[in-house]
């Protein structure tokens, strides 16, 4: 059985601080959560790893997805959502979603977001792939993210001086604290977490801050990949910290490869630029190294169909021609409109010489969503009492084996508010105490951060795009190969600091990632196996992976809802 350590190799909390509630991370989930919360429990702690406004919000291009026009439905959303997943999406959890994600989307606009307007002063719409209507909200044409994340970002602002809210900026959670353990050995509730802050004062290096409960708004693990669209801070920190503290996490296997990324080669690793799919939704075409548009022969939405459908499409054409790219083709859309439309995309690609008005873009697929995560509720709770999970890092149910496009932003600020409100509704009931942490029993873990190159290596080429059983076989060995004792092992130069701790969180979640895509023997959403092409009724189940109380990795079928 394959072992993981229930804690991080790191020294002892020098500091301590308290609060009610912590929440971790500063995206739209981070800040929806700590906003709502801070009007509803006497203290809450934001705990963020670089600057309030560096979550991965900001990196959103495409825009948000809720039922506006009078002509679209939540019954629509929900349909198409449920189509995009796969199968493995939980109905209850997408009706939550499509229903209350209108409301969610306005509360922005109270807020101070300021989104794009047609001619007559209403929301602008769009369309992008897998959706049957125009619902996508977006801003200054291809920066929604930004727009979000900067009125958030604002409103938290304003409250800085209040005594009811700190924020610890430059933070790296390390552990999720938990209380005694029950009488099967396994951990008591969440309690607060371990966490490294660079900086200067009282709060420099490890501490521990303390609350009646944990919300994890972590993101996602892209950085577990060779090449990602994610910001550099995705190192899995959250579904680790989860993993290690007890709690179950699930569709870890259902990993979202965006179809258009800008390719610049082999060796360009990473963050890389991504060419949002809003432009396929505004008519741009995909085609193949000698020039011919391929996707209209693959589904009847042609370049809108699910983001699985293109970039498997992609990576067969690639097949085809010898290429390691295909093309994107918006020039027929108009100069003054791509550069209108898509500010934003249009001078990034300039930077690398490339006019999307005038040249076609070179594409390929690259890791770009999680699909899994820690295991919730409906109020976003997780299997460990106290401890809650929202936006990329939390799975839901909404997304099933694949994210519709931009549901993920609209499933932030939903679930978001949802825990706020249930932590807010138990803290009030004494149903969530202050508990004391205790150690929890055996070893610790530390990855050398020289070992990075190794384990995206292992994941890229296991759990990849096209995944094969020798291929996760082969990553299984790699990084069961790799030294988890770095802090102990003589002559290995590693120290117990944030590049090591983030290393140890990728090794971690990429051996639960191979782990559960070589158990899913079938093709379903963002899982496609070569050997299993097509999928398999008999899966139509989540694989929820947990650690023993000895941290062995156990991996069980779970039923959908």
């Amino acid at each position: 059985m394959t072992r993981l350590a229930r804690r991080l190799a790191a020294p002892a909390p020098g500091w301590t601080t308290e609060a009610d509630v912590v929440v971790v991370g500063s995206g739209i989930a981070g800040l929806s959560a700590a906003l709502e919360l801070r009007n509803r429990v006497p203290r809450v702690l934001l705990v963020t790893k670089g600057a309030l406004a560096s979550g991965s919000t900001v990196w959103a291009q495409g825009g948000v997805a809720a039922a506006l026009h009078p002509e679209d439905s939540p019954a629509a959303h929900l349909a198409d959502t449920l189509v995009a997943g796969a199968g493995l999406c939980d109905p209850r959890a997408v009706e939550v979603l499509v229903t209350e994600g209108p409301a969610r989307v306005r509360e922005l606009v109270t807020r101070g977001a300021v989104f794009d307007l047609d001619a007559a002063g209403d929301l602008a719409l769009t369309r992008e792939g897998g959706h049957h209507a125009d619902r996508i909200v977006h801003a200054g044409g291809d920066a929604t993210g930004a727009e979000i994340s900067r009125a958030l970002v604002a409103q938290l602002e304003a409250v800085r001086t209040d005594p009811g809210i700190e924020v610890i900026e430059h933070a790296l959670v390390l552990d999720v604290l938990t209380s005694a353990p029950g009488p099967d050995g396994r951990p008591g509730a969440a309690c607060g977490v371990t966490l490294h802050v660079i900086g200067e004062g009282s709060r420099d290096g490890v501490g521990a801050a303390l609350g009646r409960a944990v919300v994890l708004a972590t993101g996602g693990i892209g950085q577990v990949f060779r090449s990602s669209t994610n910001p550099v801070q995705a190192t899995a920190d959250g579904i680790a910290a989860a993993l290690r503290a007890g709690a179950r996490v699930g569709d870890v296997e259902f990993v979202q490869f965006h179809p258009t990324v800008l390719w610049l080669g082999s060796g360009v690793l990473g963050q890389l630029t991504l060419v949002s799919e809003a432009v396929r939704g505004e008519g741009a075409y995909l085609l193949d190294t000698d020039g011919v548009r391929f996707m209209p022969g693959v589904h009847p939405m042609a370049e809108l169909a699910p983001r699985d459908v293109v970039a498997h499409a992609i990576v067969g054409r690639m097949a085809q021609t010898g290429a390691d790219h295909v093309l994107l083709d918006a020039r027929h859309l108009g100069a003054d409109f791509l550069r209108a439309r898509f500010p934003t995309i249009h001078d990034r690609l300039l930077e690398h010489g490339i006019d999307l008005t005038t040249d076609v873009v070179p594409v390929a697929p690259a890791q770009h969503y999680h699909s899994g995560g820690v295991v919730t509720d409906l109020s976003g709770r997780s299997t460990l009492s106290g401890l809650y999970a929202a936006g990329e890092v939390a799975c839901t149910g909404v997304h099933g084996a694949n994210r519709l496009a931009s549901n993920s932003l609209v499933e932030g600020l939903v679930f978001a508010q949802r825990a706020a409100r249930d932590i807010a509704s138990r803290v009030a009931t004494g149903e969530l105490p202050h508990r004391d942490p205790v150690e929890r029993p055996g070893g610790d873990a530390l990855v050398a951060a020289a070992a990075r190159s190794r384990i995206q290596r292992a994941a890229s080429s296991g759990p990849g795009v096209v995944r094969t059983a020798e291929g996760l076989a082969t990553a299984q060995v790699e990084l069961a190969a790799v030294r988890t004792d770095a802090h102990r092992a003589a002559g290995v130069v590693a120290a117990p600091q944030s590049a090591e701790w983030e290393t140890t969180n990728l090794h971690q979640a990429a051996t639960v990632l191979t782990a559960t895509a070589l158990l899913r023997t079938e093709s379903r959403g963002g899982h496609f196996r070569a050997d299993f092409p097509v999928p398999d009724e008999a899966w139509r189940v989540r694989l929820e992976s947990s650690l023993t109380a000895d941290g062995g990795l156990r991996t069980e079928r779970a039923p959908l809802g």
